[in-house]
């Protein structure tokens, strides 16, 4: 009797095994993250950056959160953010938070293939002249969402400040933060930049002229979600 149980068990955990085996497993996706002040809320990621990457990687395979709001310095993400020299202003990490609420959110228990994170921010802080403390935050905020995503493979793709005000004229680190933004995207492998220098001159989405602007025009948003996704896509296979 206590045999014949005892095979009984074994039949039935192998029907449980190839019932299981039968059962569709989801994929694991390519996430993409995207936060930062003003030229990210403004980009439209429906324009062009999902369309290229769900080109690439099929809409069933993807995951894309935006978080960014307008005029925000990077202390607003990065939590160990300090200044230079005394104790003000003072780290104030509440969009970082809103930021990976979504993320987490939006990824819940699925496997994670890639993970890219692509930022375009630093306006906020060329005019309030941190400049000298941002190569340490930019690195300091990529080692956070890393680490709170537990993963050491996270893509890093950062969008250079344009040439708006390569002259330093109102914003005084303009120029210091711009060749950070390019020295901390040559430093890993894992990590790129885009030029948008091209990308502020001609009509807003409102039909505006602009030209040297502080924000892309219509056209130079579409552009801008076109070299992210391309860039995205590039890291994501040179890790392959």
């Amino acid at each position: 009797m206590k045999v014949f149980e005892a095979n009984k068990l074994i039949v039935l955990g192998l029907v449980v095994m190839l019932v299981s085996s039968c059962v569709p497993q989801p994929e694991a996706k390519h996430v993409f993250i995207l936060s930062g002040q003003s030229n990210m809320a403004g980009l439209d990621l429906k324009e062009s950056f999902i369309p290229k990457v769900e080109a690439k990687f099929g809409n069933e395979n993807i995951i894309v959160i935006k978080d960014a709001a307008g005029g925000q310095p990077i202390r607003r993400w990065y939590k160990d953010w300090k200044p230079l020299e005394g104790n003000e202003p003072k780290a104030q990490p509440d969009l970082y938070d809103s930021l990976m609420t979504k993320v987490n959110a939006a990824v819940g228990n699925v496997k994670m293939k890639s993970v890219t994170f692509i930022w375009m921010q630093g306006e906020r802080d060329a005019r309030e002249k941190l400049g000298e403390v941002y190569e340490n935050s930019l690195i300091g905020l990529y080692s956070q969402l890393s680490n709170d995503l537990n993963r050491k493979d996270v893509n890093f793709l950062i969008g250079r400040l344009s040439d708006f005000d390569i002259q330093n004229t109102t914003y005084p680190h303009w120029a210091m933060i711009r060749d950070i933004q390019v020295k901390v995207a040559q430093s890993n492998p894992c990590f790129d930049w885009i030029n948008t220098d091209d990308l502020n001159d001609g009509r807003t989405r409102g039909g505006k002229e602009i030209n040297n602007d502080l924000h892309m025009s219509a056209k130079g948003y579409v552009l801008m979600g076109e070299r992210f996704a391309n860039k995205a896509i590039q890291l994501i296979e040179k890790a392959q």
